[in-house]
């Protein structure tokens, strides 16, 4: 008696597969490029958030707001790079309250 190997795939099962597979990532990849926008704007808002707590520390130590953020840099209030949002935005001080430059701003 002869014996054959059958085990394995066919083509077709593994043409099916590979469709599969295909079809995942086309729906996956574009919903994961608009997820980082929208990442990036929430970890804008939430540094706007930590500078401007600082810039009010600094308010309740100096009896007024710092002039620019370098203030708050140079006496470690903030780090140097907590001055740019993770998109880029640059963020400066109107008043007292923290604002995206849209002078310095990086393109979206």
């Amino acid at each position: 008696m002869i014996y054959k190997n059958e085990k394995g795939f066919t083509l077709i099962e593994m043409l099916i597969v590979l469709m599969i597979i295909s079809v995942l990532i086309i729906l996956i990849v574009p919903n994961l490029s608009t997820k980082s926008e929208e990442v990036y704007e929430k970890g804008c808002k939430a540094l706007i958030a930590v500078v401007q707590a600082q810039t009010d520390a600094y308010f309740l130590e100096n009896s007024s707001y710092p002039e620019t953020l370098d203030n708050l840099v140079s006496n470690n209030y903030i780090t140097i790079e907590q001055k740019t949002c993770p998109n880029g935005d640059t963020l400066k001080i109107d008043g007292g309250t923290i604002v995206v430059d849209t002078e310095v701003s990086s393109p979206s």
